[in-house]
């Protein structure tokens, strides 16, 4: 059974295409990369995922079942995990009142949350505030809190934007943690390589439509991508054998 399955998404806006009839899955298990250049939809298309942004056109099911209509709080419930782009935490809260304060809210439930803060890597820092915490620190805690009970799907916008390599790499460790826990996550993000390091699959979406769908390997070298998508950025890539 596909965890999360989303077929002929389409959103338009002040008479311009964003999506075009877009399909795309992630399986529990699977990291599933959405990738592309800026302006591609890749915002659009999880927004609309997660019920953030009501689409012109378009399915979404959890494991089988049609939440296309169901609000964002309502899909969070049902187990839909979402890290969005821009920040989103809440600065002047320490991240033990992040964390408490969305499991109260957008879950409905109350819970331990200590578990959730060391699984983060934040066990110590329950007690500082947001704020004061590095960009790296504040994307676990966002993660933290999408992770707090854990979802059947996580849809990772941008995850890596903004930390440090050594924080970008504990980042992509957790999400494989989270996949070998048969988690469904989706992910988006312009550092290819650490996304590319932990999809087992890669979309690529090009003027809101997916052009490509392939494994880590076939992506970076295809020529769709190296032309279209990466461009100068090959250099950094080694050119296939």
């Amino acid at each position: 059974m596909t965890t999360l399955d989303a077929k002929g998404m389409r959103v338009q806006r002040g008479g311009k295409v964003l999506l075009r009839d877009v399909d795309v899955s992630s399986d529990a298990g699977e990291v599933v990369g959405v990738l592309g250049p800026s302006g591609a939809g890749k915002s659009t298309l999880f927004r609309s995922l997660m019920g953030d942004l009501e689409p012109d056109a378009g399915v979404v099911k959890l494991a089988d079942e049609d939440v296309s209509a169901w609000p964002m709080w309502k899909r969070a419930r049902a187990g839909m995990g979402y890290v969005p782009q821009s920040p989103s935490v809440l600065w002047d809260l320490t991240v033990r009142s992040n964390l408490e304060t969305f499991r109260t809210i957008v879950l409905g439930e109350p819970g331990d949350i200590v578990e959730t803060a060391k699984r983060v890597d934040l066990e110590d820092h329950l007690d500082v505030r947001a704020g004061e915490l590095s960009a790296g620190e504040r994307r676990r805690l966002e993660l933290a809190r999408a992770i707090t009970r854990k979802p059947r799907v996580l849809i990772c916008d941008e995850p890596f934007a903004g930390v440090d390599p050594k924080g970008a790499a504990r980042l992509a460790d957790l999400l494989e943690e989270l996949a070998q826990d048969e988690v469904a996550v989706m992910l988006a993000d312009h550092h290819v390589a650490e996304a590319l390091r932990v999809c087992t699959r890669a979309v690529l979406l090009l003027d809101g439509a997916v052009a490509l769908e392939a494994d880590p390997d076939e992506f970076q070298r295809h020529e769709l991508v190296r032309g279209r998508y990466l461009g100068t950025w090959t250099r950094s890539i080694p050119p296939p054998p």
